[in-house]
């Protein structure tokens, strides 16, 4: 399929649905080859079928990103199906909701082996690929942390899914900082509230709905409302771009609410 990422090779993990099935969807229309990972292999060898149908390529893989001993071995069957790795997107994500008394050490665990821990290793694992593939050298290494305005702004009852935020902010500066020179961009985007499989239930609840008419704007946003900051970042627009947070929701972490 020709686009401008026409030859290049993009990991998506978490992306059997929400956000990681629309960048899947939105790299393939670009071009890319695409590897679809996640935990249910059954929905993203679906997508991977779709991708395929309209003239792309992609294949599926199951990873499990809090198995961080996993990821280099299935990045390293991407690159030799698909050849060199050039983009990752690190999307996998969990809610880690809950109120702070009532947080568990397993709900802790989880969300920050799934938030933290694999999106470090994640991005080691495409690092070492694209500085021995020859995609930083080529200025073509992109990793796109999916960060969320969490990672700046206090969202009440997720202190847990807060701290994981924040990390993966502090995390994209500093792998910025130590691979910029290397040729690696390294860059994170912050959504706001966009429906998902994590939050679906919540905005139908009385509780769900007072916190849309305190957004500014009183409504959720789209994924579509991504896609010219994203595409910047994966594409050759993001050259110069290193260590940025880009902060994209529609107004909603605006102190004052509605």
């Amino acid at each position: 399929m020709a686009g401008p990422l026409a030859g290049q090779t993009a990991i998506i993990t978490g992306a059997s649905g929400g956000l990681g099935e629309h960048f899947a969807r939105l790299l393939a229309s670009a071009g890319a080859q695409v590897a679809l990972t996640a935990r249910r292999l059954d929905r993203i060898e679906r997508l991977a079928g779709d991708i395929a149908a309209s003239g792309g390529r992609a294949m599926a893989l199951q990873l499990d990103i809090a198995r961080a001993e996993e990821i280099p071995r299935v990045f390293g069957e991407v690159e030799a199906a698909m050849g060199p790795v050039s983009i990752l997107v690190n999307n996998a994500g969990v809610g880690g909701d809950g109120l702070a008394l009532d947080i568990t050490v397993e709900t802790w665990d989880q969300t920050f082996d799934v938030n933290v821990r694999g999106v470090f290793f994640a991005a080691q694992a495409a690092a070492r690929l694209m500085l021995t593939n020859g995609a930083a050298e080529r200025a073509e290494a992109r990793i796109v942390n999916i960060a969320s305005i969490a990672s700046h702004t206090v969202l009440p009852g997720l202190s847990v899914y807060n701290a994981s935020k924040a990390s993966v902010a502090m995390l994209t500066r500093s792998l910025a900082r130590e691979w910029s020179r290397r040729g690696i961009a390294v860059n994170a985007l912050a959504p706001g509230y966009i429906e998902t499989d994590i939050n679906a239930q919540w905005w139908g609840t009385e509780g769900g709905q007072k916190q849309l008419k305190g957004f500014p704007r009183r409504r959720l946003m789209e994924a579509t409302d991504l896609d010219a900051a994203f595409m910047m970042l994966c594409g050759p627009a993001g050259k110069a771009i290193a260590g940025s947070l880009i902060t994209i929701d529609d107004g909603q972490s605006l102190p004052g609410g509605g």
